[in-house]
């Protein structure tokens, strides 16, 4: 039958005078929102009762009701309308039904004898009396009358949800059964159809929703399929035939027909995925479980159950596989791997639809689902009452052992039960599977009046979902989190309190390697009745999910104890920390992922103000530093003082630094650039300082001094565990006496040296001269004249090369660029490099290769001497500059990359080689600088201990659980770059 439409029903005849009230005002009054139309069909379907109209007036969408009801009582083989009249509840559910979902309506209207499924005497008068599932399907032959059955059955469920005579739990037990039996009567069908399947057993094994027993209104259905040959049956032969049974029995739920489909049936989950056999052995799939599963597939075990075939085979399969579950918690980093996989869910979500996903965005579905099942995985080893496969019974089983307060368990409940109510209103309108709020506001007024939100339903709709986000956003983090709290401090009145084993059985499961130190800092912190112990007590369950989420746990929770030890006296600190969460994040994310970072904060707490502030957390221009430090240089008259207070602007910047990086706000050239800035500023401030100190002792100093920036410092490419490498030069006044000048020079740059050399509370700036004239045997301080008797007459190659660095911008301005007349000509000769200069170089880099190469250190994974690695890119760079600089203008700089864009805007190498190059470097170098950042020293090459390489990854963006394709981009990256520098350097 096909129903009337409001456009092909009548509009000319009017309701006679005994049918007033279903005029079109009166449906306007009732909520009709075309209430011309809907009189019209009223009345062209040969009129129904006022009572009736005004009843379907009452469904989710009264117009879509009534044109529905009017279908159906012209379309059915009797007199409906007193049948309606006779059974109030049987009128309520078709009602419901009618005005919440157009596909069921539409069955119905097909299907006009299957209306009387909703009578009262076919559903029973009591929640428990579920519709017989299996004895419905018994009778069933052909896959179409599956279908029929099969929507008529879940019509049933549907009308007793929508009217509330069973509960959510009671509805998705229901969707789950009658999915078992229908995969019951598809497999049986399937039987029929496949040739040979008396020779093997079969069982269905449900997953997911299905296996515990929640199962949406439209869903895939995953399974997984275990055999076993017959008595006396071939392996081989019963392995293809439980395959070509398994593909049938899929092929029954999922075809369309002339009755459409049931679901589709997903085998993705078993051993393997889609690359692996349909259907295995029990020992197939025990074998696979025990050497090669990851987590996530213990995880999805969780929720096998049973549900089709050989029951016993069932049975078999689940008592082998159970105990591998409840040991998927000792795994190494296995809350880490469950958080990447939730990390990933939401990463794939298309960035239009991240807002409107009620499953997989975040404060959604499946943050409830991951929080719960985590929870079982690391408790339910000890616990046997926490294995359970619905997340509401899990929910209750969590309360009830006390892993969680029984407050927040109520909470996550409701939560959770509106956000499966909503999303299963969303998939009854028009049976298909989706996760996403509609848009259309009409639809969501319906939905919302299914869900008893009466006044603009639609808008509280939305309200009350944004609200129930929030809280599901809050609760995830507390619900793992603060239990942790009630292990070591009072318990509020409504809570129980997690076992100090189970506390650390859920500590080691995050991460942390000393449960037993963990729970001690954290009763430090938050035991007592001091404001700042209650303030703590707040913010701790974030602070720890934060700390588990970073390469360290416990350095960070340690940290955090002594940071809160220092400030926590403080008006500021706490208050900062409570009421800006990003700031609390940062700080979270840099104790627990930077020893660098965390020493230099233990240093100076202070620096802690920073976090959560975007504009502190941008490096400080030269001139800015510059400005600071001769200042403090200038306000002391105690050179002691001075440093100090020098040395105290270091410490601040090289956290502001540091943190930025961490926080990546900065990257690695802007880190170079900056910490080259710093240490010049500082150099600049010192040298003042000492200048005075040694002119208050000796009287003038009868010479201009000058400091001379050389390697990584003068190329403005400074990292964290950089020395400052300089050369020293003066220049004596006309008329001094040169050797008191000279000694003047020496004593000023001692001085230099062990102000910034010397132990303090920031770390020490270790000022290398033994790139000077003569290396470490010739003078420290030389005079500008010195300096040009010995390049013109003793200046090697090398020297020429390591001045390509040269950078004298600290001291003495006019010293500063009468240097840099004298030295452009060395290392940017006129007509480039002679060939013997060219195969020198190369010589000398041969040897450095062969001879500074730590012994046993492998040259694919040396960071600096490595193939492909730093000096590889560096040494090509500077070739093309002593090669071509008199030509090319821009080869005319200390720094690395600026060179390198030069020589390929030159044509002095291909823009395909050069980005090879300035990726290899620009990855090297982020690794070197992690690698400080994470452990507090430098590394010489690719970490090798995995906790490490981890460490680095996480630094770098790639994520804790993706270092091994770090170390593949580094070898893909440095091999590469080799094969340019054998092609430039090596020619």
């Amino acid at each position: 039958m096909v129903p009337v439409s409001s456009e092909s029903a009548s509009t000319e005849s009017s309701p006679p005078a005994s049918r007033l009230r279903t005029s079109s005002g009166s449906l306007a009054r009732l909520g009709f929102a075309d209430p011309e139309a809907a009189a019209a069909l009223v009345a062209d379907c040969g009129g129904l009762e006022p009572s009736l109209v005004e009843r379907a007036a009452q469904g989710a969408d009264p117009d879509l009701t009534v044109r529905r009801l009017c279908a159906l009582v012209t379309g059915y083989d009797g007199d409906l309308p007193t049948l309606l009249r006779a059974d109030p509840d049987f009128l309520s559910r078709l009602v419901a039904v009618l005005g919440a979902s157009t596909a069921l309506g539409e069955f119905l209207v097909v299907h006009p004898e299957h209306v009387l499924a909703l009578r009262t005497e076919a559903v029973g008068r009591a929640p428990k009396d579920q519709p017989g599932f299996e004895d419905a399907l018994a009778d069933v032959e052909d896959p179409d009358a599956l279908r029929v059955v099969y929507r008529r059955l879940l019509l049933q469920i549907t009308a007793r949800d929508l009217t509330r005579e069973i509960d959510y739990e009671t509805s998705v037990a229901a969707l789950s059964d009658l999915a078992g039996a229908t995969l019951s009567t598809a497999l049986r069908l399937a039987r029929g159809d496949v040739e040979g399947a008396e020779t093997v057993r079969l069982a269905v094994i449900a997953m997911g929703k299905c296996g515990g027993r929640e199962l949406n209104y439209v869903s895939d259905v995953d399974v997984i399929f275990v055999h076993e040959p017959a008595d006396g049956a071939d392996d081989v032969r019963a392995g293809r035939v439980a395959t070509r049974l398994a593909a049938r029995t899929m092929r029954i739920c999922a075809d369309h027909t002339r009755e459409g489909t049931i679901w589709e049936v997903d085998a993705n989950l078993r051993p393997e995925g889609k690359d692996g056999p349909l259907s295995r052995t029990l020992s197939s799939h025990v074998a696979y479980y025990e050497r090669w599963a990851s987590t996530w597939e213990f995880q999805a075990l969780m929720k096998a159950r049973p549900v089709a075939g050989d029951a016993d085979l069932g049975a078999a399969y689940l008592e082998a596989v159970t105990p591998m579950v409840w040991e998927a918690s000792r795994r190494d980093n296995f809350v880490g791997q469950t958080r990447a996989m939730r990390r990933r869910v939401v990463d794939n979500i298309p960035s239009e639809q991240l807002d409107r996903e009620l499953k997989l965005g975040p404060g959604g579905l499946r943050d409830v689902e991951f929080a719960v099942q985590l929870l079982q995985l690391v408790h339910g080893r000890a616990d046997a009452s926490l294995r359970t496969a619905s997340t509401t019974g899990a929910l209750r089983a969590l309360v009830d052992g006390g892993y969680i307060g029984r407050g927040d368990g109520a909470a996550m409940t409701e939560a959770y039960v509106f956000l499966r109510m909503f999303e299963h209103r969303i998939q009854i309108e028009g049976l298909r599977r989706t996760h996403l709020v509609p848009t259309d506001p009409d639809l969501l007024r319906s939905i919302g009046r299914t869900l008893g939100f009466r006044a603009d339903p639609g808008a509280y709709l939305l309200k009350e979902w944004k609200a129930e986000k929030r809280e599901v956003l809050r609760l995830h983090q507390k619900l793992f989190y603060r239990p942790l709290l009630d292990a070591v401090a009072p318990l509020p009145p409504d809570a129980l309190r997690l076992s100090a084993e189970a506390a650390s059985e859920r500590l080691v499961a995050l991460g942390f390697e000393d449960p037993r130190g963990a729970l001690a800092h954290i009763a430090a912190l938050t035991a007592g009745v001091r404001r700042s112990a209650s303030i703590q007590r707040q913010l701790m369950p974030a602070m720890l999910s934060w700390f588990a989420e970073s390469p360290d746990p416990d350095a960070g929770l340690l940290a955090f104890r002594k940071v809160s030890e220092s400030l926590g006296g403080t008006h500021w600190y706490l208050r900062k920390l409570r009421d800006e969460g990003e700031g609390a994040e940062q700080l979270a994310k840099v104790l627990a992922g930077s020893a660098y970072v965390t020493d230099l904060i233990l240093r100076a707490p202070e620096s802690v103000a920073i976090l959560g502030d975007e504009a502190e957390l941008t490096p400080r221009t030269r001139e800015r530093i510059l400005t600071e430090t001769r200042w403090a240089a200038s306000r002391h008259e105690n050179p002691d003082d001075a440093v100090r207070a020098i040395r105290r602007v270091r410490r601040r910047e090289l956290s502001r630094i540091a943190i930025a990086d961490v926080l990546d706000r900065v990257d690695v050239v802007e880190v170079g650039h900056a910490l080259s800035d710093l240490t010049i500023a500082v150099l600049d401030g010192v040298l003042r300082v000492a200048c005075r100190a040694v002119e208050a002792e000796r009287g003038p100093l009868q010479t201009r001094m000058a400091i001379v920036l050389m390697g990584r410092l003068g190329g403005l490419e400074s990292g964290y565990s950089s020395d400052a490498d300089v050369m020293f030069v003066h220049d004596p006044e006309p008329g001094a006496d040169e050797s008191a000048a000279a000694s003047a020079a020496m004593a000023v740059a001692t001085q230099v040296r062990r102000m910034l050399g010397g132990a303090g509370p920031d770390p020490a700036l270790e000022v290398d001269a033994d790139l000077r004239p003569e290396g470490r045997s010739g003078p420290l301080v030389r005079s500008l004249a010195s300096y040009r008797a010995y390049y013109e007459r003793w200046s090697s190659t090398w020297e020429a090369q390591a001045l390509l660095r040269a950078c004298p911008v600290v001291g003495d301005e006019q010293l500063s660029a009468a240097f840099g007349d004298l030295i452009d000509p060395l290392r940017w000769p006129a007509d480039g490099l002679a060939e013997s200069d060219v195969r020198e170089i190369r010589r000398i880099k041969a040897r450095v290769d062969s001879e500074r190469l730590p012994r046993g250190a492998d040259p694919r994974t040396h960071l600096k001497l490595g193939r492909g690695g730093i000096a590889d890119v560096e040494w090509t760079v500077q070739l093309l500059q002593m090669q071509h600089a008199h030509a090319v203008e821009g080869l005319r700089t200390t720094e690395t990359l600026p060179a390198l864009r030069a020589a390929r805007d030159a044509g002095l190498v291909t823009a395909e080689d050069a980005a090879t190059l300035e990726d290899a470097w620009l990855l090297v170098s982020r690794i070197r600088n992690a690698f400080v950042l994470l452990r507090n020293r430098a590394a010489a090459s690719l970490p090798e201990a995995a906790r490490d390489r981890a460490g680095v990854a996480w630094l770098l963006g790639y994520g804790l659980e993706e270092s091994e394709q770090l170390v593949d981009d580094y070898r893909r990256s440095t091999r590469k770059a080799r094969q340019v520098v054998e092609r430039v350097f090596w020619d």
